[in-house]
């Protein structure tokens, strides 16, 4: 079992190369001078010409092969390059618009893989005859023009270093070499779009799917090497982590068949047992035979992990195509693989082209023998042996019954870049043939021709060229000599028949921005049946969801990390946020942390509960010293009223009514001019209250005190003290208004985070040392009041108002030492109903401490409101 695959392994790297060239002779087809073994590489080139009608086929020769029959086995689907080729050759010459009069003609070399045998169809290519002699040129009519191909890299490398000596266009079709400095100079026309949008598509791929840990698996040679170093930092930039990364080892003698099988049952441990559920595969056009056969590892070694599903993503290189002995095998391991290739359109008339091959009926087509033989796993009779026990070739074989590992009727990427390389060509040719400077050296006796010196222009129109091709399509070169096109993304699906079908489910554009060059359909994907049709998952953590953010683990890497809450205040609202953020000013977040909610405006209105019973406190208590000043009024001349000094008494309901109404300005949204008056307001006619009790408390005392015989206080007791108390008291609290209106008035301000739900619309009080000044101020003059009435309290009389003064001071005293720290302490609109409910319940106490038990006498006892009793000294 080991011997066979190894044996598969060596042959599948055997590469075939096929060439077309420039006649300028009666046209005649060129014949390939090797016989069909393995066709996989094309070298392609040449071109000849006739006068006259176009034949109708492509025919073919045969001549002596210096390799033995059967040497090699080859790969059948390749057949479909040189039918491409063929294909393009024959579209050209029925066209009477491009190169008429000229039939184009082509050469199929095979290299075998064979860097000598590569050399040596090259320099047979370059010398134009039959016979291999080093840069001998017989005659011009031979003169090669362009090559095309070949399919890998290592075999267009050494066809360059020839073709660059005689500075003959080579286009490829296949991976562009490496260049190094060994190669400087080599320049290509390729077929294939640039190695850096395939890097890209594939990286917008992992991260469409959000596969962010991902395996990678490459040939061991410098292409794959120069893979890795480009795509590894490419991938980690932008999020993507490659934990492993492994190189399929070479079969190079029988003796190393332990040692390759042992690294594979290596990296087939690795990549079974890793999370990565993604792993890319970048690997040479014989690739797929090499996945196929790692399948089989567990039937071979002792494996410590067990098979599970993988999304292979191939890259362009890589062809869906096996070797006859490969037909059996279970293609179940690339069931949902995702594929890149060369944008290709399908061109029904190659359909029917390549229907029409029979290998009875071709013209000497000495490659259809061979791939008839090897796909239809069928012999030909030869005449020379009597009894053939194997299955013999008839010719009535469909091809369309051949698996698609076999043989595709739709042309593959690699096969329509042949096309479009061949008609390339063409069109340059055909420009080079209508210039003015070749039409003046054309003409001969056998007709038109082109000379040796015309070819040295051939570059510029080639690198030039731009047309449609026959699907369509536009074909042309950058400045780098790279067709303008980008890829395709197919998925292959594998049915239990060892057959496929790849659907196209996507493209990478080359045209579009680098965030838009991907373009996917996903519900046209089929996965792997291991993934039970739901996307796969290929990440080393799972993600963090919104309200949650990534918190990296030491010593791996950043692509696992472990998920943790955001905190207070903070948000995310993506999957595998770095970091949680905060919201807008004018959003907040929500419990969950994931999304901001936009903010509430804030402040006290007349429409809400609380500042609808505050309103309606206010101008109830409004209302309330109303009807005591109207009591007052109306019995000013009662004794009670007088006794208590009727102006001072006037003076501070007076006040008392400004401080309710003034409770007002708090509610409603700030303006600058409510901003302006609502402290400097409440600030002066509070002063004016308290300086009114001031006045009346000393005005009581002083009153006691003149009524001892011979007392000087007598001439102080009058309205000019208490009037002079009021006015200086009140002037000192305008004062200190005044300067704050100078110099740091309040004005309307929005505070957006005091409140994490709201904005808030605040007064801003522009300094806050002047407005504890306003109230201190109104403290100190609330302290010296309430000392002075609390000295008076026990003066004899049976109506002695200092009491009353000393509990109305109580009161307004806690009231305003309890509102410092309830005012600190609140936020927003609970701050101003704060301040609202202190104005309102120490005005309040004022009133009912001071106005109560008068308003009593008057209203429910007017037998107590006469003199007598005023006088009345207690026992």
């Amino acid at each position: 079992m080991g011997m066979e695959i190894v044996l598969i392994l060596m042959l599948v790297l055997r590469a075939h190369v096929v060439c077309l060239t420039y006649r300028c002779s009666i046209f005649h087809p060129y014949p390939p001078y090797h016989k069909y073994h393995h066709a996989g590489d094309l070298m392609v080139g040449g071109i000849s010409s006739q006068l006259g009608p176009v034949s109708e086929d492509i025919t073919f020769e045969n001549h002596p092969s210096p390799v033995l029959p059967g040497q090699f086995i080859g790969v059948p689907k390749n057949y479909q390059h040189i039918l491409a080729l063929a294909y393009a050759v024959k579209e050209i010459n029925e066209n009477q618009q491009i190169l008429p009069n000229l039939t184009l003609g082509f050469h199929v070399y095979d290299s075998y893989d064979i860097a000598q045998r590569t050399y040596q169809a090259t320099m047979l290519l370059l010398s134009a005859t039959e016979r291999l002699v080093p840069n001998y040129l017989c005659n011009i009519q031979n003169k090669v023009i362009a090559v095309i191909g070949g399919l890998d890299a290592e075999i267009s490398l050494h066809v360059a270093t020839l073709l660059d000596i005689y500075k003959i266009p080579q286009l490829i079709y296949g991976s562009a070499p490496i260049m190094n400095d060994k190669t400087p100079g080599l320049s290509f026309y390729q077929m294939v779009p640039p190695e850096e949008l395939q890097h890209k598509g594939i990286l917008s791929l992992l991260l469409h799917f959000n596969w962010t840990w991902i395996g990678i698996l490459i040939m061991d040679n410098d292409q794959g090497e120069k893979f890795v170093e480009t795509v590894i930092p490419l991938f980690s930039k932008n999020g993507v982590c490659v934990p492993f990364t492994h190189r399929l080892p070479k079969v190079t003698d029988f003796s190393s068949i332990d040692h390759v099988i042992n690294q594979a049952g290596k990296i087939y441990d690795v990549i079974m047992d890793n999370k990565a559920n993604a792993v890319v595969y970048n690997g040479e056009s014989f690739a797929m035979g090499n996945l196929l056969w790692f399948q089989h590892i567990p039937n071979i070694l002792e494996v410590k992990s067990k098979p599970k599903g993988i999304v292979w993503i191939m890259t362009t290189q890589m062809e869906f195509s096996l070797i006859p002995v490969q037909r059996a095998w279970d293609l179940k391991i690339i069931d949902g693989a995702l594929s890149f290739t060369v944008h290709s359109t399908a061109l029904p008339d190659f359909r029917s082209f390549a229907k029409k091959q029979n290998p009875f009926s071709a013209n000497k087509d000495i490659f259809i023998r061979q791939f008839w033989q090897e796909a239809f796993d069928c012999v030909f009779p030869d005449t020379t042996m009597s009894d053939v026990q194997e299955n013999i070739c008839n010719g009535k074989e469909n091809l369309e019954s051949l698996p698609g590992t076999l043989f595709e009727m739709d042309m593959t990427g690699h096969s329509y870049s042949i096309y479009n390389a061949v008609h390339a060509i063409a069109h340059a040719l055909h420009a080079l043939s209508s210039s003015r400077n070749t039409d003046r050296t054309m003409m001969s006796k056998g007709g038109r021709k082109i000379h040796g010196q015309d070819f040295c222009k051939f570059h510029y129109f080639l690198r030039n060229v731009a047309f449609n091709n026959g699907a369509g399509e536009p074909v042309s070169f950058d400045q780098n000599g790279i067709v303008a096109t980008g890829f395709d993304i197919l998925n292959l699906i594998a049915f239990p028949n060892n057959s496929f079908l790849h659907m196209k489910v996507g493209n990478v554009d080359h045209s579009a921005s680098p965030d838009k060059i991907l373009t996917i359909n996903d519900d046209m994907i089929t996965w792997h049946s291991w993934f039970n049709q739901v996307i796969p998952i290929s990440v080393c953590s799972d993600s963090c969801y919104p309200g949650s953010s990534k918190k990296m683990r030491k010593g791996e890497e950043f692509c696992c990390y472990d998920c943790q809450p955001c905190p207070e205040g903070r948000v995310s609202t993506e999957n595998d946020r770095n970091e949680c953020s905060r919201c807008e000013d004018k959003f907040y977040p929500n419990k969950k942390h994931n999304f901001c909610i936009p903010k509430s405006i804030s402040f006290l209105t007349y429409k809400e509960p609380l500042g609808i019973s505050l309103a309606c406190l206010a101008h109830s208590f409004s209302l309330t010293t109303v009807l005591v000043l109207g009591a007052f009024i109306k019995h000013h001349d009662t004794p009670i009223v007088v006794a208590n000094n009727r102006d001072l008494s006037y003076t501070l309901l007076i006040a008392l009514l400004l401080c309710f109404l003034s409770a007002l300005l708090f509610i409603g949204k700030p303006g600058k001019f409510t901003c302006l008056l609502r402290q400097t307001t409440f600030g002066v006619v509070f002063s004016v209250a308290v300086s009114s009790i001031l006045a009346k408390t000393i005005t009581v005392v002083l009153a006691f005190m003149a009524t001892k015989p011979g007392s000087r206080m007598r001439k102080w007791v009058g309205k000019k003290l208490t009037n002079c108390i009021i006015v200086s008291c009140s002037l000192i609290q305008a004062g200190i208004c005044t300067l704050w209106l100078i110099f740091a008035p309040p004005f309307p301000d929005v505070d957006m985070f005091s409140i994490t739900e709201e904005i808030i619309l605040q007064c801003n009080e522009g300094s806050e040392t002047m407005f504890y000044c306003v109230i201190g101020y109104m403290g100190l003059l609330a302290l010296v009041s309430f000392t002075t009435a609390f000295l008076a309290r026990k003066l004899p009389d049976s109506f002695n108002e200092a009491k009353f003064i000393t509990f109305s001071m109580l009161v307004f005293c806690s009231v305003w030492l309890t509102f410092v720290p309830a005012y600190l302490s609140s936020k927003g609109k609970y701050m101003v109903a704060v301040e609202i409910f202190s104005i309102l319940t120490s005005s309040a106490g004022l009133l009912g401490c001071i106005f109560f038990p008068k308003c009593y006498i008057i209203v429910f006892r007017p037998d107590l409101n006469n003199r007598d009793q005023l006088m009345r000294k207690k026992d």
